[in-house]
């Protein structure tokens, strides 16, 4: 059962799951979104009696907060029980273009199995100008960018385009531009300075 459970599954098994769960939640009259949990646990805190925002009915939201926290947990059970030996799968390419710009491709579960470069996550790494400047500047734009865009990119790719709904598209757009203007060129401005 574990060698079935912890060998590599086809995409679409993923992609079931996800039709399945967006089903469920448009019956039941649902939306899934992440970084809407922060707005949750916000509340729950008592923002609502400093900010009309997180002022809402935060008990019908729990079940978000049971599935980011499952989310968290399965990922801490598939490392650290069923990892798989072998690392993530990364194209020639991207591999050079990342080593171009001073990224390392890890190979190893120490090395992070290709999921989180040492160069900006390992620890020795962390505190240096460069990295504190992508970590801190760039936690703010996504946590901004997502209540700007009325959600994060789970949100409209997954909840909001199955709604068939135009701010989401419109959001996933400006998140492919901004992902794409990231990735080929504020990325590598960044590194190799």
């Amino acid at each position: 059962m574990i060698e079935f459970i912890s060998q590599p599954w086809h995409w679409s098994v993923s992609g079931v799951a996800i039709v399945f769960v967006m089903f469920i939640l448009l019956w039941f009259g649902g939306s899934f979104g992440a970084s809407s949990n922060l707005r949750t646990l916000c509340a729950i805190g008592g923002a609502g009696n400093k900010h009309s925002f997180f002022d809402f009915d935060w008990k019908g939201q729990l079940w978000n907060l049971v599935f980011i926290f499952s989310a968290v947990v399965g990922g801490f059970i598939a490392v650290s029980f069923f990892p798989s030996p072998e690392p993530v799968q990364i194209a020639q390419a991207t591999q050079e273009h990342l080593s171009s710009i001073g990224i390392s491709t890890p190979q190893t579960i120490r090395e992070g199995f290709g999921y989180v470069p040492s160069e900006i996550f390992a620890v020795d790494n962390l505190f240096s100008p460069r990295n504190l400047f992508l970590l801190i500047v760039g936690g703010f734009f996504v946590g901004f960018g997502a209540r700007y865009a009325g959600g994060c990119t789970s949100g409209h790719a997954i909840s909001g385009l199955s709604n068939l709904q135009l701010p989401s598209l419109i959001a996933v757009i400006g998140f492919f531009i901004g992902g794409l203007l990231m990735s080929w060129i504020l990325l590598p401005m960044i590194l190799t300075v």
